[in-house]
């Protein structure tokens, strides 16, 4: 018979009522920055970032249990007192769960680029709805990273931010800062492939 693991895992947020806006002590204890891995996945990028910046507290977001289950045991067996994941669909988190200004970076990785045209207006990075929601999740001057393998999509996000008045764009490079590669970009580097970065800054 499998193993049964505790509920909730060791290292999830699960609130008691996922009706009411949590509060930023809700997340973690003291004054320490925190920031948000929205869609953190199987958890790789999660727990290198946390590992390689211990004095800051992550907090994952993911709605699939079998991902969620993934995350907990990579933050288990790094032994990490940093992270934590809530499992979660990513647009309710953001509009009716997650504490305003609590972030001091929102990174937005790799996310679904709705490839084909009939689905491009779901691309979250393209909506300024999305755009507003995030950015009252994030602290005074803090900042949303976002990544992308889709040309079209990156492309598009750009052209949004020509309207957004909310965020201003600023360089972001190879070294700029400590940041680990995620499990796609890996894939995609090693398939010839590049990554596209914008970095954005809350006014």
């Amino acid at each position: 018979m499998p193993k049964q693991e505790p509920f909730p895992f060791p290292h999830e947020l699960y609130p008691d009522d996922w009706f009411s806006p949590l509060q930023r002590e809700d997340l973690f204890p003291g004054d320490s920055p925190i920031e948000l891995d929205l869609g953190c996945g199987d958890g790789s990028f999660l727990a290198r970032i946390s590992e390689g910046l211990p004095e800051i507290r992550f907090l994952g977001i993911e709605r699939l249990l079998g991902r969620v289950r993934k995350v907990n045991r990579k933050i288990d067996r790094a032994g990490l007192v940093n992270a934590k994941v809530m499992r979660a669909d990513s647009n309710y988190a953001i509009k009716w769960l997650l504490p305003a200004e609590a972030f001091r970076r929102i990174h937005f990785l790799c996310p679904d680029p709705w490839p084909k045209k009939k689905h491009a207006r779901r691309r979250q990075m393209c909506q300024l709805p999305f755009l507003q929601s995030l950015h009252d999740l994030i602290e005074e001057g803090g900042e949303l990273l976002f990544m992308t393998d889709a040309p079209e999509y990156f492309a598009e996000a750009l052209e949004v931010q020509k309207t957004c008045d909310f965020f201003e764009q600023l360089p972001w490079k190879e070294g700029d800062f400590f940041y680990p590669k995620t499990d796609f970009e890996e894939q995609w580097l090693a398939e010839g492939k590049t990554m596209s970065r914008l970095r954005l800054r809350k006014v």
